[in-house]
C-alpha cells in the first residue's frame, strides 16, 4: 500500500483545511438548502453575516448562453444572508466535500471559506450559538462575476435568458418558492421576481 504522502489528494484539499476525524458544517443559501445531495445528521436555520445572496454569477450554460448569459446566485460581500446550515458526520465529510466540489466548483467561480454563522432556530449546538461552516463565496476576480449590475439589468437578464435547464425566470421563481417553504423571506428576490414577471407579460403583449 502506498504511504499517505503518495496517495492522490482530493480536489478540495487545496481550497479548504478540514481537520481529519472532525464533523463539518456546510452553509446553504440557494439550492443546497432544499437539495443538499449529501448526508447530514442535523440542520438549523442560520444567518451568515457579512455576505448576501445575490444574482451576481453569469450563467453561460444552464440558465443562459455565451451570447445571452443568464444569472444565478452567489454569496457576495455586504449585508447578511439567511439560510440553512448542515452538520455532516466525520465519516461522511470526505465524500460530501467530493460531492460539493463536483457540484459547486466546476468553473471555480466560488471561493470556499470557513466562516462563522449564527444559528436562528432557537436551538444551540453543544451550547454554541454559532458554528464555523463551509460557505461558497463568489470570486470577484472570476470572469463570470457580474460586477455592479443594477436592478433593471438583473431583471432584463433574468426575464429574457434561457439555457439548458430552462428559462432563467424559472430558476428565480423556484428559489423564491423554496425559500418561502422554509420560512425564509428574501424581499430582494421577491421584488426581482415580480418585476421580471411584469417584463415578460409586457413583452408577450
Amino acid at each position: 500500500m502506498a504511504p499517505d504522502s503518495q496517495l492522490p489528494r482530493p480536489a478540495w484539499s487545496a481550497d479548504i483545511a478540514v481537520e481529519p476525524g472532525s464533523d463539518l458544517w456546510v452553509f446553504g443559501y440557494g439550492s443546497l438548502m432544499w437539495n443538499p445531495e449529501f448526508p447530514f445528521v442535523e440542520r438549523h436555520a442560520a444567518t451568515l453575516p457579512g455576505y448576501h445572496r445575490s444574482f451576481c454569477v453569469a450563467s453561460h450554460r444552464y440558465r443562459g448562453t455565451p451570447e445571452r448569459p443568464g444569472l444565478v446566485l452567489g454569496l457576495d460581500r455586504g449585508g447578511s444572508c439567511r439560510g440553512m446550515v448542515f452538520r455532516v458526520a466525520a465519516a461522511d465529510v470526505p465524500a460530501t466535500l467530493d460531492c460539493l466540489w463536483d457540484r459547486e466548483m466546476i468553473n471555480r467561480v466560488y471561493r470556499p471559506k470557513l466562516l462563522q454563522v449564527r444559528l436562528r432556530d432557537g436551538r444551540s449546538v453543544e451550547g454554541l450559538e454559532a458554528v464555523r461552516a463551509c460557505c461558497f463565496v463568489v470570486d470577484r476576480d472570476h470572469p463570470q462575476y457580474c460586477r455592479g449590475l443594477d436592478e433593471a439589468a438583473v431583471v432584463c437578464r433574468i426575464g429574457g435568458c434561457c439555457g439548458e435547464r430552462g428559462p432563467n425566470i424559472d430558476y428565480l421563481a423556484n428559489t423564491v418558492r423554496h425559500l418561502d417553504d422554509l420560512g425564509i423571506r428574501d424581499d430582494r428576490l421577491a421584488r426581482l421576481l415580480t418585476l421580471a414577471l411584469e417584463q415578460i407579460r409586457t413583452a408577450d403583449g
